[in-house]
């Protein structure tokens, strides 16, 4: 019998088929104006931008503009690219305008579909930003993209890591620029930590459209953005951890595997005190609970986590002496990418290599407050249903899934569900026998990488050829994803999230035509390709006729996401598939999430050794039990966020601030009001209100203003004088004050005085920021202990931290009237000094900018000079979604990769 739930659904539809419905009168209306923009020329497409430009900025809305727009945009695409858009690549674009994130399949075209909603919007000249996972992708796509842009009179622009300033402001300049998050997010926080307007590379956040939006904006929204400088170094005392932690036997601590955390229990604490005091590395008479001993167990605790959370060839790997992060959601290595607070370090220790010094952060966003300056937000991707509720709540994003081009014929079969690893292992070896023996070409998916390496030991004894496609394998990424669709294929994958490359069924015929060129370089490449499209539709259909791309999951992820990225690769615009989901009560889902009960089932069920359990209640209990990591996971998130958001506002008034300085042509006003309100100060100080002449200190407040700043006025006399009192006295040394700054200007001359309190009240601002930052970072760390005080702490930390915030302010006043008050006119050897300081100084800052955003290109983009059209063995070894080795923007596929 149906649920209530179901019968409404049944007779109103879902929210999400609603809002499918409500697009369809735009569609048709798109539709209905092709024919009337396939007669205009070239130079009428640009023409029609220049006229819906003036319309919008006379004021007619986007939504107005919004048909003839995306028919101006997909005759531009088709004319550029040879690619007429789908229907449901319309309204995934209208999705986008309407600031929601559009779920597409794989293989629905999602570059395409953000062309419309992209050039609808940069119509306002404001720009919009294209947000890519990594920056082969973001050069892949402005490269492909920009010749529809181009056809349409619009420019493009790509942002990536070392990018010459003039060649990012001009990118930054453009109607739409595509770049990573972490470059975008690098750049917003080293624009902030300019001293000049003009150096700054970021306008307007107007309008972002962010690819692959669950990765970006969840997974990777975990880690802050941080741009940090080098710390002293203290890789003796790593070292020197790296030996005890070993000594630990399992009584001396708590390892929680589903929070990922460890703690010393208090036997632990005991045995560590002990083992320490005899190392010689606590003095003796001092506890670990003392508070000089705080640096000492911050790398107690960071060796702990180090060895006991961190595994090689799972979290990271050792790569040329360095340890290297692993994305645990794509499997791919994150060069140049550290883990904070000294656990890198520890992690360094551990595998004997050579240990980078700690950092100190010089500034920092997360990502979450990064896209949330944004006026308007959208996002794509395959599979973020499972997240709707935190992409409502964080970003304001609704999720809309866009119906396939062609209907899903994809088979989904139930989990099955063995007692041991071993079991799993030994079905899935016959499984993929059976699939390949039949031609069936396999995707194996597993979730880290010694785990792929295990399996492939397996196959490798089971006799079967095989493909491995892991983080040491990430340079052949695309040979190896070309050939998963072959016939009989088998190809194992740590993740398959964000490739940017699809499987295609019979393998990859762009693939097929060069090697089969670099084979035989004297052949007619068109004879050659013509021969092998063919041949490919021959092998495309004996793979079709033995049951398409077959998807075997070795475990469960702890988040449906990726599980429904991984069966998302197979079934490809209407293509047949098969997905089956193998797992043990050994995974490590299963162990931490309820296995106990499922073995007393299997175990009442008598069940013999390699049967499996399958059954819909076993796959809704294991969606149950990733729904449950993944809410857990989003709180984690929200609490971070919540802390965050506290330094956030803080962040926007002292970067709103930095900004008001930097555009004022005078500042007089803002030092004289920090001069007297420092006066202010000292007078209450020592000339406290409601007291009499005998007890004020003179002799102080005369000391205090000259450290103040730097006037010698005869106090002592003042303070004597009858009828003299605290508002004689202000106004007396608010007019020295005066005339010793108009002394001071008189002999820079005015403009130079105006650029010297622009450049103390900025580098005074930016010092005392970063001082600030290290103070909340501390505070963060400590104020969690409040709980068990039962005070909350995040109103704690709220309270603390705009106690500290104040305080800040407070020194920023006494510390830039101080600077400004010795300031004095320079001889030249002192001139020259202290430009060479400045400059080193800009040098070191710039450097750490530079050095934070190293996260390298993930595939870089084959440059080939000396490109011959006629000879092949001149074009490289270009992939099918590589831009064209002639330089002329397009896919390969799409130029000379294209049957004539």
């Amino acid at each position: 019998m149906l649920g209530l739930g179901k019968i409404a659904k049944k007779v109103f539809g879902t929210p999400n088929d609603r809002k499918v419905k409500a697009t369809r009168p735009l569609v048709d209306k798109i539709n209905a104006l092709e024919p009337e923009f396939e007669k205009l020329n070239d130079a009428g497409l640009i023409e029609k931008t220049e006229e819906l430009k003036k319309r919008a900025l006379g004021g007619e809305s986007l939504d107005d503009l919004l048909p003839e727009a995306f028919a101006n945009c997909r005759e531009g695409a088709r004319r550029a690219l040879g690619l007429r858009a789908f229907d449901t690549q319309l309204m995934g674009g209208i999705f986008l305008h309407q600031g929601n994130i559009s779920e597409q399949k794989t293989g629905e075209g999602k570059t395409l579909t953000a062309t419309f909603a992209t050039y609808l919007n940069a119509l306002t000249g404001k720009g919009v930003h294209i947000v890519t996972v990594n920056d082969y992708l973001a050069k892949r796509d402005a490269e492909w993209m920009s010749n529809v842009y181009s056809a349409l009179g619009l420019t493009t622009g790509v942002i990536y890591p070392q990018q010459p300033d003039d060649e990012k402001k001009a990118a930054y300049a453009c109607d739409v620029t595509y770049a990573t998050n972490n470059e975008l997010g690098f750049d917003y926080l080293r624009d902030n930590m300019k001293s000049e307007l003009s150096q700054m590379f970021q306008r307007d956040h107007n309008f972002a459209i962010v690819d692959e939006v669950d990765s970006i904006l969840i997974d990777e929204a975990r880690t802050p953005l941080i741009i940090s400088g080098p710390a002293a170094d203290r890789s003796d005392l790593y070292m020197s951890m790296d030996v005890i932690i070993p000594e630990l036997k399992d009584e001396h601590f708590a390892l929680d595997e589903k929070t990922r955390n460890v703690s010393y229990t208090e036997e632990g604490n005991e045995f560590l005190e002990n083992l320490l005091l005899e190392k010689g590395l606590l003095p003796e008479g001092q506890s670990l609970y003392d508070p000089e001993s705080t640096t000492l167990v911050h790398h107690v605790n960071q060796g702990l986590r180090a060895h006991k959370l961190f595994a090689k060839d799972k979290e990271y790997i050792v790569r040329d002496g360095e340890v290297v992060l692993v994305d645990e959601f794509t499997g791919r290595m994150m060069t140049g990418r550290r883990l904070s607070d000294g656990l890198h370090q520890a992690i360094e220790a551990k595998e004997g290599c050579t240990i980078q010094p700690e950092n100190v952060t010089l500034a920092s966003v997360t990502f979450q407050n990064y896209f949330r300056l944004y006026d308007k937000l959208a996002g794509m991707t395959g599979t973020a249903m499972t997240e709707a509720d935190e992409f409502t709540e964080i970003y304001g994003l609704g999720v809309v899934e866009v119906p396939t081009n062609r209907p899903i014929a994809r088979i989904d079969e139930h989990d099955q569900v063995f007692r041991t690893a071993k079991e799993k292992y030994d079905e899935i070896v016959v499984i993929i026998r059976e699939a390949h023996e039949k031609g069936q070409p396999c995707l194996v998916g597993t979730t880290s990488i010694d785990k792929s390496e295990f399996l492939s030991e397996l196959l490798t004894e089971a006799g079967l050829p095989h493909n491995v496609l892991n983080a040491r394998q990430h340079e052949q990424e695309a040979q190896i994803i070309g050939d998963a669709g072959k016939l009989g294929a088998i190809t194992i994958a740590t993740n398959m999230a964000g490739r940017g490359t699809d499987i295609q069924l019979g393998g990859n015929v762009e693939l097929k035509v060069l090697q089969a060129l670099a084979a035989e370089p004297e052949a007619d490449p068109e004879a050659v390709r013509a021969r092998i499209e063919e041949e490919h539709q021959v092998w495309r259909k004996k793979v079709l006729e033995a049951g398409g791309l077959y998807i075997i999951a070795t475990e469960r992820h702890e988040s449906r996401r990726i599980d429904n990225q991984l069966r998302g690769r197979s079934g490809r615009q209407g293509d047949p598939g098969r997905s089956a989901f193998f797992l043990s009560l050994d995974d490590d889902l299963m162990r931490i999430f309820g296995s106990e009960r499922l073995d007393k089932v299997l175990s009442s069920l008598g069940m013999k050794d390699g049967e499996a359990i399958v059954h819909p209640w076993v796959n809704k209990s294991l969606e149950r039990a990733q729904a449950k990591v993944e809410g857990r996971n989003f709180d984690i998130r929200k609490q971070l966020l919540k802390f965050d958001d506290v330094m956030n506002d803080q962040r926007k008034v002292i970067f709103g601030q930095r900004r008001e300085i930097m555009e004022a042509k005078d500042l007089s006003e803002i030092t004289q009001d920090m001069r007297y309100q420092v006066i202010e100060d000292l007078i209450d100080q020592y000339m406290p209100p409601k007291t009499y002449a005998d007890q004020w200190d003179m002799e102080g407040l005369h000391t205090a203003v000259r450290e103040a700043i730097n006037i010698d006025v005869p106090l002592q006399d003042w303070g004597h004088e009858e009828g003299a009192d605290d508002d004689v006295i202000r106004d007396r040394l608010e007019k020295a004050a005066d005339e010793s700054m108009a002394q001071k200007a008189a002999a820079f001359g005015p403009e130079n005085m105006r650029q010297i309190e622009k450049q103390v009240l900025l580098q005074t601002i930016d010092g005392k920021w970063r001082e600030h930052l290290v103070t909340l970072e501390h505070l963060r760390s400590v104020v969690g202990f409040r709980g068990y005080a039962q005070r909350d702490p995040l109103n704690e930390y709220k309270n603390e931290s705009f106690q500290l915030f104040e305080t800040m302010l407070d020194s920023l006043r006494t510390e830039v009237t101080q600077k400004l008050g010795q300031v004095r006119p320079m001889t030249e050897e002192e001139q020259a000094a202290m430009l060479a300081e400045v400059q080193a100084q800009q040098a070191l800052m710039q450097e750490a900018a530079r050095e934070s955003s190293a996260e390298a290109s993930q595939s870089p983009v084959p440059e080939v000079l000396g490109f011959d059209e006629t000879d092949s063995s001149t074009w490289g070894d270009p992939g099918r979604n590589d831009p064209c080795p002639c330089g002329s923007g397009k896919k390969f596929k799409h130029c000379h990769g294209r049957l004539g």
